[in-house]
């Protein structure tokens, strides 16, 4: 077996790979010892995965969300305290719904002695279009197409060795070319609950899908609590997908065609809120 990013021998590799990393609630997408090699492995935790996990836009998402690391610390977030006073916001996995505020040393008597004082924090940002996005997604983009043929015969090869994967999988891998350009969009309120068929409500956490549009171009598509990423798997442009958008009234392709009138798809994680 050799590895799908950098084609060496992977066979005696030990660690699985998740395709969502496990801080965003992953159990599901999972890939099997030897398709991804442990040196892209850890390389991926620390470079692409950590880097993307502690952005601002995700880091105030994972607050707001309650989503723990693995080792079940809820990200900490800033706010201020009217008029001017910075504070630390925690949120503890034992009690979620409970905020405790920090208060720098030297304000504490202020924010005491105001006890109504207006406390104002950022709800949340779309991306930036940098590449600590785009090196995520194409990670994720390589990996979900090896974890489609597994169990095919000649599966891993056949993506190891498409050279069409190459540019996608050296952005992944080293960051070349330095700029990919991805699309940003929210598609549904990270708050928005929905019900299956036995009645329980439950939150979709994230979900992803491939894009193969009428003009050739294949896009992988991924929805992080609403928050829908997509990248081109082909190259990095992103003008084809803006296209399809327009002339498809602005639906995702996670809820367009052989999804429009799925509820649930293999694709998806839900776990009960």
């Amino acid at each position: 077996m050799r590895c799908i990013f950098c084609k060496l021998e992977a066979s005696a590799s030990k660690s699985v790979e998740h395709i969502i990393p496990e801080s965003l609630w992953n159990t599901q997408h999972v890939l099997p010892r030897g398709v991804v090699c442990d040196n892209c492995n850890n390389y991926f935790s620390v470079k692409v995965e950590k880097p993307f996990l502690s952005s601002p836009a995700v880091t105030h998402l994972r607050f707001h969300e309650a989503i723990p690391s693995k080792r079940g610390k809820i990200p900490t977030i800033a706010g201020v305290v009217l008029p001017d006073i910075p504070v630390q916001l925690h949120r503890h996995i034992e009690d979620p719904v409970k905020i405790t505020i920090n208060v720098p040393e030297d304000a504490y008597d202020q924010v005491v002695a105001s006890c109504r004082g207006t406390l104002i924090f950022r709800t949340g940002d779309i991306p930036p279009a940098d590449a600590i996005i785009s090196r995520f997604l194409a990670k994720m983009a390589i990996e979900a197409l090896a974890h489609r043929v597994i169990g095919v015969h000649g599966g891993q090869d056949f993506i190891v060795d498409e050279v069409q994967f190459d540019t996608l999988r050296q952005h992944a891998r080293n960051g070349i070319p330095v700029k990919w350009p991805h699309h940003s969009r929210r598609i549904y309120d990270a708050d928005i609950e929905r019900v299956d068929p036995h009645g329980k409500e439950y939150q979709t956490v994230h979900e992803f899908d491939f894009l193969y549009t009428e003009y050739g171009e294949l896009y992988f598509v991924f929805a992080l609590f609403g928050l829908e990423l997509v990248i081109n798997v082909g190259g990095p442009q992103i003008d084809g997908y803006v296209k399809w958008l327009e002339t498809h009234s602005g639906a995702s392709p996670l809820y367009y065609g052989k999804n429009a009138t799925e509820e649930e798809t293999t694709n998806k994680a839900a776990p009960i809120r």
